[in-house]
């Protein structure tokens, strides 16, 4: 059984266990006889989850809904399976994800086209559709009655455009998904946490990203549930120090947008960057450990921002006089 964390206010946090333990969370929700899951990992992690059902002794039965904040693999990759072990579940999606976890293929082209096909199966176990009759759609602003519990979801772009959000006025917290970024509790230090922004490939959009932070923070909340990882509070800090880390990750993609050895020159300078950062909280980990939790984010938010530079680059020529 994987580890798990039961907070406050009927929330538990359940490792998924993917390539470490404190990588990534999903959570379970309860309300009355009724429990729901936010994020739920690979295909791998379900098997974990179901254990944690059992632990606690609930029957799958009792679990009404799944909610993937968005479709990346390492947050809806075990959608499918999951929603076969949970007979009288409905899938909540964001109106851009419906259709890619009704039919995966083009989810399963592109992450095989990241990772290639054989590493995809080893990291992400089988990528399973969603019959279409179990999929509800939440479009910005829809409100969930979950036995009681009020859930709003919200269109939450930047990281994707597929992210939606949901605010728990029960616990005063928002489901972030990625939209707060990623924060290990590795870093954790005498000055507090360490995040930092996730832009993986392929929709990171800066400008959006911020307007989604100043839209959630109108909510007043008191708690942000990472699914990387774990709840944190002092809200309103850790969305300036995002904030902080969009700008900055902006700002060292231009300075190398055209360096022939771009992608090297990126991923050195933001891992630079995040060491520097770590210094300066007082992580507890050596330089060398620290590299080593952020070799993996770092590729990736080199790739995405990359992304970005190519788009932006198009645009500004697109629009540039005859």
């Amino acid at each position: 059984m994987p580890p798990f964390c039961d907070y406050e206010y009927d929330v538990c946090c359940i490792d998924t266990e993917q390539v470490r333990t404190g990588l990534a969370c999903a959570y379970l929700l309860r309300s009355g006889e009724r429990y729901a899951f936010v994020d739920c990992g690979t295909s791998l992690s379900v098997p974990g989850l179901l254990d944690v059902l059992a632990h606690k002794g609930i029957a799958p039965e009792q679990v009404a809904y799944v909610m993937p904040t968005h479709v990346h693999l390492d947050h809806a990759g075990g959608a499918g399976a999951l929603m076969r072990a949970l007979p009288k579940a409905q899938l909540i999606a964001h109106p851009r994800a419906a259709r890619h976890l009704i039919d995966p293929s083009k989810l399963i082209e592109g992450a095989a086209a990241v990772y290639g096909a054989q590493n995809l199966t080893r990291m992400y176990g089988a990528i399973l559709p969603v019959p279409e009759s179990r999929v509800q759609v939440a479009d910005d602003g829809f409100t969930l009655d979950f036995a009681g519990r009020e859930l709003v979801f919200y269109d939450a772009p930047g990281h994707a455009r597929h992210h939606y959000v949901i605010w728990d006025a029960a616990s005063r917290g928002i489901f972030s998904g990625d939209v707060f970024g990623i924060s290990y509790r590795e870093f954790d230090g005498p000055e507090g946490p360490y995040l930092f922004p996730t832009t993986t490939p392929v929709q990171f959009e800066p400008e959006a990203w911020l307007a989604t932070l100043d839209r959630l923070l109108a909510l007043d909340p008191a708690w942000v549930y990472l699914t990387h990882f774990g709840r944190l509070g002092e809200v309103p800090r850790l969305a300036r120090e995002l904030k902080r880390g969009l700008v900055a990750y902006q700002r060292i993609a231009r300075r190398h947008a055209d360096a022939p050895d771009r992608h090297a020159r990126i991923r050195a300078e933001l891992t630079e960057h995040a060491l520097h950062e770590l210094a300066a909280l007082d992580c507890p980990l050596s330089v060398a450990q620290a590299q080593r939790l952020l070799e993996f984010d770092m590729e990736l938010n080199t790739q995405g921002l990359e992304v970005w530079l190519d788009r932006d680059s198009k645009t500004k020529k697109k629009g540039a006089p005859a």
